[in-house]
């Protein structure tokens, strides 16, 4: 890469001590923030009504546990689509600007969410119904998958070397501030009277993200390009197909970078969409359930703050592998606190699995993440990297707990067996990988 300073202007650059202090940066880590708190707002809120709605309205001719299922299986198309909106808008970011595509990917979510709100139920218009439905979980996937890698991005090629995992933090955040506020929302509308909640109830959150995204875009309109990006566009030829680089270059980086983050992703899947069903379906109360599960993202937010900075300061490497650490002890613990079949035991076992093991490895995630690709295809590989774990880690892990479960005839040993490989395989791949706090990202690698 040539030798040139990057591009700097009192606008488009973080204050020089490496702190927060501009009014614009406040802007840049606001806007990471807020934005993917909407997004993930918008993608949760579908997760909780899979859990508690979608079963009794799109998928009424099968029994119970089938029609679970196959609600935990529209769930998964929507991971499944995540890693595929990770590499088109990762394209786009990578050719064309963060900003661009940010604006782009917030309304499509918008759009697609509020839809849901509208669909007719398979009683009114038959199985047109669920297929729309997976339609529209496709298009929330696609457009979260481009959000994340771009809303950390934003704030990392804004910030100083010593701050970056506290500045990346700002995006890991908002997805927890998002289920915080989807909880809540849902929550409030499940103490109506259940026909109506069943009815229309459930229906308004969905379409309250036509305000919420309203906020977001008038917030993020206000950013400017990042200095790295403009950098890339004055002294270096950006890539025409930036994931075939991240697969030909740096493939060993995307595999470690992808199961380092499955241990995260795995536990949410577990104990934020499973374990609520587990527990609503062994007669805890649901409105409890839920108003924990907000506590738990709340305790989620503080741990990821509270592990940014620790990562700025002692490593990504040591911090997340002592999330990992807690997660194997912690996991049959966990599961058994869930079978006591009390609120009081689910909450203790959620705060555990939020606060202790989720938050602490994600904390430093993103800049981990950010440090393992070039600036010429980073938005691509970060993406990609993030989603696939989300993907495999939380996307598919309701549907294989539930099948776990069956195949023990009840007993939830299997699940903490797949729980603990998770984290043991993950810290592996964690001491795989280079420490990179302090790396300089104007640096393209060979």
């Amino acid at each position: 890469m040539s030798n040139q300073s990057p591009v700097s202007t009192p606008q488009e650059s973080p204050d020089t001590d490496g702190g927060f202090n501009t009014a614009h940066m406040r802007r840049v880590l606001a806007s990471s923030f807020i934005g993917s708190a909407i997004e993930f707002y918008d993608f949760i809120l579908y997760a909780m009504a899979a859990s508690i709605v979608f079963s009794e309205v799109f998928f009424t001719a099968m029994t119970p546990a089938v029609a679970l299922f196959a609600s935990f299986g529209t769930l998964a198309v929507g991971y499944v689509a995540r890693p595929l909106g990770g590499a088109l808008f990762g394209h786009f970011g990578d050719r064309l600007g963060r900003k661009t595509v940010l604006v782009v990917s917030m309304s499509l979510m918008g759009g697609g969410t509020a839809a849901i709100g509208l669909l007719p139920t398979t009683a009114q218009i038959g199985m047109a119904a669920p297929i729309l439905l997976v339609l529209l979980r496709l298009i929330q996937g696609i457009a979260v998958g481009g959000e994340w890698g771009g809303a950390m991005l934003v704030a990392v090629e804004h910030s100083s070397t010593g701050r970056r995992g506290f500045a990346a933090s700002f995006a890991n955040m908002g997805g927890p501030a998002g289920a915080v506020l989807a909880t809540v929302t849902v929550s409030a509308f499940t103490t109506l009277p259940h026909e109506a909640f069943m009815s229309w109830g459930w229906r308004l959150p969905f379409l309250l993200s036509l305000v919420l995204i309203a906020v977001g875009l008038a917030i993020r309109l206000k950013v400017v390009e990042t200095p790295l990006f403009l950098q890339l566009e004055r002294t270096a030829e950006k890539k025409k197909i930036p994931i075939a680089e991240v697969f030909t270059k740096y493939p060993r980086n995307w595999v470690l970078g992808v199961v380092a983050g499955m241990s995260s992703y795995t536990v949410q899947g577990l104990m934020t969409v499973w374990a609520v069903s587990y527990v609503i379906n062994a007669g805890v109360d649901s409105t409890g359930v839920l108003n924990v599960k907000a506590v738990g993202a709340t305790l989620t937010i503080i741990a990821i703050w509270f592990a940014s900075r620790m990562s700025d300061k002692y490593g990504r490497r040591p911090v997340m592998l002592t999330g990992m650490i807690a997660g194997a002890v912690l996991a049959y613990p966990i599961l058994w606190l869930l079978q006591t079949d009390t609120l009081l035991g689910f909450a203790i076992g959620l705060f555990l699995a939020n606060g202790v093991i989720q938050g602490v490895i994600f904390g430093p995630f993103g800049a981990f993440v950010a440090e393992l690709f070039p600036t010429r295809v980073r938005y691509t590989g970060a993406s990609v990297t993030y989603q696939s774990a989300s993907t495999l880690g939380a996307g598919f892990t309701p549907m294989v707990a539930s099948g776990l479960v069956v195949l023990g005839g009840g007993d939830l040993f299997l699940v903490g067996v797949a729980w603990v490989l998770s984290f043991v395989v993950a810290g592996f791949c964690v001491l795989a990988t280079k420490e990179g706090k302090n790396q300089d990202l104007a640096d393209e690698m060979a």
